[in-house]
């Protein structure tokens, strides 16, 4: 039976081979995303980068022959899930990477400094990779990494206790954070006071963020998600009372109606 704990020179086997798989993504990718908020590929694009590799080892896995997919097929026949993961690497950047065992895999690990090494293979209990705990730390973190002014959601308050969040770059677009699961589970779980704590210190937008989606908002009459007008904290209560099993039908509607948004305003 393997050890979960390689050696160095399983290590570097399993570099190895997971770095020609991001070679075969990048060969897919680049073309097609060439540019990430003005940066070249592959900066920004960590979690585009991470599902491709997912997908190249679902299929490689099952047959390969490589000495460091091999060791990889070894610790998932031993029952350890090859997981997609997202979360705070030293609360300096989000990160998509994978978790296997004891291990953390960051198959993007130059999404952020083109000049890192594709690869990094840390010990899971060492790699100061952490889910996101609150809006709090998001907050903390997008500032610093997106170079972002976060602001809270008043231009979708009935969308707010999912989506408290509205990031506003340097160029003045604007968008609703944070769309994924993950954030999503955070606002839900706590029945939305994670939201409403968030809401009460954050500033209202810039008055002329909110008058431009206020004009992109006329073209969505058909969702209340979007046009109801009202308090994002009002509407945090509202669900919590409404909502006090999660409720999947709601959830999936503030999604779906997110998701006919722009990806910026």
């Amino acid at each position: 039976m393997l050890d979960n704990n390689f050696s160095s020179e399983q290590l570097t086997l399993l570099c190895a081979d997971l770095a020609q798989l991001r070679l075969i993504a990048d060969l897919t990718l680049a073309p097609t995303m060439p540019y990430f908020a003005e940066k070249p590929y592959p900066i920004g694009r960590c979690r585009e980068i991470r599902d491709e590799v997912f997908t190249l080892l679902q299929a490689q896995l099952p047959h390969t022959n490589k000495p460091g997919l091999s060791l990889l097929k070894g610790l998932i026949a031993q029952g350890n899930p090859l997981q997609k993961a997202w979360g705070s690497l030293r609360d300096e950047y989000f990160q998509n990477a994978f978790i296997i065992g004891p291990w953390y895999i960051d198959v993007s690990n130059d999404t952020v400094n083109a000049n890192k090494p594709r690869v990094e293979i840390l010990p899971l209990a060492t790699s100061n990779f952490t889910p996101i705990k609150d809006f709090t730390q998001f907050v903390k973190i997008a500032r610093n990494y997106w170079k972002v002014e976060v602001y809270r959601n008043d231009v979708c308050p009935a969308l707010a206790p999912y989506m408290p969040l509205l990031c506003v770059g340097d160029n003045g677009t604007s968008w609703l954070g944070a769309a994924n699961d993950d954030m999503l589970n955070i606002a839900i779980n706590s029945q939305f006071t994670q939201s409403k704590a968030i809401l009460k210190v954050l500033p209202s937008p810039p008055k002329e963020i909110i008058q431009r989606w206020q004009s992109l908002l006329l073209n969505f009459t058909h969702d209340p998600l979007l046009i109801t007008k009202g308090d994002a904290i009002i509407f945090c209560d509202e669900y919590s009372k409404k909502l006090q099993h999660p409720d999947l039908a709601h959830r999936d509607a503030a999604v779906i109606a997110y998701s006919s948004l722009p990806k910026s305003v």
